[in-house]
């Protein structure tokens, strides 16, 4: 693009930034759409509002044979958006053949080799981030982002705050996890995160002359978690989700029932979750007594702090 085309570009940009703000979308949305804009103006060396339908379609196509298919729908709506919100102009949509849905299911860990994991991991934050996710039935932003004041330990429960679809819930939390918690939080003393990342004062510049409290990095916590199961011997397409998945699990395999696990998990719908009876037999009770009694079970060897 040429200088003027660049100007009209970032006028375009900022318009459509300030749009999908005052529709309240999520930062992590604003984000995706505003980059599937540039990427589309990019591929093509123009701004978006000159593209044609045959353009959009050889994009799409592009798309389609090189990328995923989640990534094609997110392209798709952020344009679709883009048309609606700040070109005010019908969306000439271009067919999208959805590809049939694998039905496929995530590998569980049982109970013996979540224990393994976290007593073959040698780095105390990475023991306890693992036990912490395991044991709370967490998503890997929901235990990173985690502060002091989410630990209730006289309700022995847990505020989870701003999970998917920025719902907020309560997690029984097991005594073993506390008292991981507090040890690893010895370590560091962070006036409010209890995974902290980089070194004190674990801070991100943000800005001239401001900063914001850093968290571990996902990308650190998810190498980690597939370089210990590798030693480990467990041969299982393991990742940080499979913690939850295994937690989830085991709960039904121990007699909580789909709505509690529901509930536990901050799932929308009860449709979900009921996905897990597919991996285990059905179950029926529920209570955090038997969360505690379940992660009590952990055989963890803790390395020194």
């Amino acid at each position: 693009m040429n200088t003027n085309e660049h100007a009209r570009f970032q006028a375009l940009h900022q318009r459509y930034l300030t749009e999908l703000t005052l529709r309240g979308k999520s930062p992590k949305t604003i984000d995706l759409y505003t980059r599937c804009l540039r990427q589309v103006s990019d591929y093509f060396e123009t701004c978006p509002d000159q593209l044609s339908t045959d353009q959009l379609r050889q994009y799409f196509m592009h798309l389609v044979e090189h990328r995923s298919w989640s990534l094609v729908k997110i392209a798709r709506n952020a344009l679709q958006s883009f048309y609606q919100y700040v070109l005010a102009k019908p969306w000439e949509y271009v067919p999208i053949v959805k590809p049939p849905k694998v039905q496929s299911l995530p590998d569980v860990l049982s109970l013996e080799e979540v224990g393994r994991l976290i007593s073959h991991t040698r780095k105390l934050s990475y023991q306890v981030y693992f036990l912490t996710t395991y044991s709370l039935g967490l998503r890997l932003s929901e235990s990173l982002n985690l502060t002091i004041a989410d630990v209730d330990s006289h309700l022995m429960r847990v505020h989870v705050r701003c999970g998917k679809g920025k719902k907020d819930r309560f997690v029984p939390l097991p005594l073993m996890t506390l008292k991981a918690l507090r040890r690893y939080w010895a370590t560091h003393r962070h006036s409010g995160l209890l995974f902290p990342g980089g070194q004190p004062p674990y801070e991100a510049v943000v800005g001239v002359g401001s900063a914001a409290p850093r968290v571990m990095a996902r990308e650190g916590v998810q190498k980690a978690i597939k370089l210990v199961a590798l030693e480990c011997g467990i041969r299982k397409r393991v990742h940080i989700h499979c913690l939850r998945h295994s937690f989830a699990t085991h709960l039904l395999e121990n007699g909580v029932n789909l709505r509690s696990i529901q509930t536990l998990l901050g799932h929308a719908s009860p449709v979900t979750t009921a996905r897990y009876t597919r991996m285990t037999h059905e179950a029926q009770q529920n209570s955090a007594l038997m969360i505690n009694a379940l992660v009590d079970r952990l055989q963890v060897d803790w390395v020194a702090s």
